[in-house]
């Protein structure tokens, strides 16, 4: 399989994963331009993937149905997509081309976000594979809580994280880089840290993504998925004047900590 990356708007991805065919599942596409582009060269989609209602994430589909009136749409139960959805929840499974796809209810950066693990058939989901979390867990730094608590966020960031280690980590904005500041904020002396933001800013200075990741990295790297790590913990207790209590709490806080923060 031929995983893809395409560049939308100002710092979002789309996401292709194509056999050797070419026929590809398509994932939140916020333009139908780059997906065009890329049929143009031999792309050929066999269905759309949306996580969640944002217009950067949903805006191109119409488009695409224009060019592929049967293209099957799947995404949540959620009026503000303005396209025919067949609707998806939490523990709903699909098969597209060959591969197993398995629904993740994550609600927090919206209500009704989605994540997708598409992993190799007979695997159980051990094997890794691919997860298009949309805008829920980024690489280094997770969405924020537009519609959502911080108890329901901290939850699905932590079910993601029970994924495999090899998992791909394909979310939906390229801000690795930000988010390397503020975790080094956090979390100044993670080796694991400082050598992910070295290999981000390698990466985006040859021109290429920096993504994906591995759910493996960001456990190690992450200060979002690392909220009972004594560092995390104690960092949080220093920003706030006092200790945060547990790891909910210290993720309330550093979300917190995040939105504010200038860098």
């Amino acid at each position: 399989m031929r995983l893809r990356a395409l560049p939308s708007r100002q710092d979002n991805y789309i996401w292709t994963l194509a056999d050797a065919t070419g026929r590809a599942i398509v994932v939140d596409p916020g333009e139908a331009a780059p997906v065009l582009e890329a049929a143009a060269a031999g792309l050929e989609p066999v269905a759309i993937l949306l996580t969640h209602h944002h217009y950067d994430h949903v805006d191109g589909t119409a488009a695409l149905l224009a060019r592929w009136p049967h293209l099957p749409v799947f995404g949540p139960a959620d009026g503000r997509i303005e396209v025919p959805v067949r609707t998806l929840a939490e523990g709903d499974r699909l098969e597209l081309l060959g591969l197993e796809v398995t629904v993740l209810a994550v609600p927090g950066h919206t209500l009704s976000h989605l994540a997708f693990h598409v992993t190799e058939p007979d695997t159980g989901g051990t094997g890794g594979g691919w997860l298009f979390c949309g805008d829920t867990l980024f690489s280094l730094g997770c969405g924020r809580l537009f519609e959502g608590t911080p108890d329901q966020m901290h939850a699905s960031l932590m079910r993601l994280a029970a994924l495999p280690d090899a998992t791909a980590v394909c979310c939906g904005h390229e801000y690795t880089l930000s988010n390397a500041a503020f975790a080094r904020a956090v979390d100044p002396d993670n080796a694991a840290l400082q050598r992910r933001t070295e290999e981000a800013q390698a990466m985006r200075e040859s021109g290429h993504p920096s993504l994906p990741s591995t759910l493996a990295s960001e456990r190690a790297c992450n200060p979002f998925l690392r909220c009972d790590a004594q560092a995390v913990v104690n960092a949080v207790a220093g920003w706030l004047g006092r200790p945060a209590g547990d790891a909910t709490g210290t993720f309330a806080a550093l979300r917190r900590w995040k939105d504010g923060f200038a860098g």
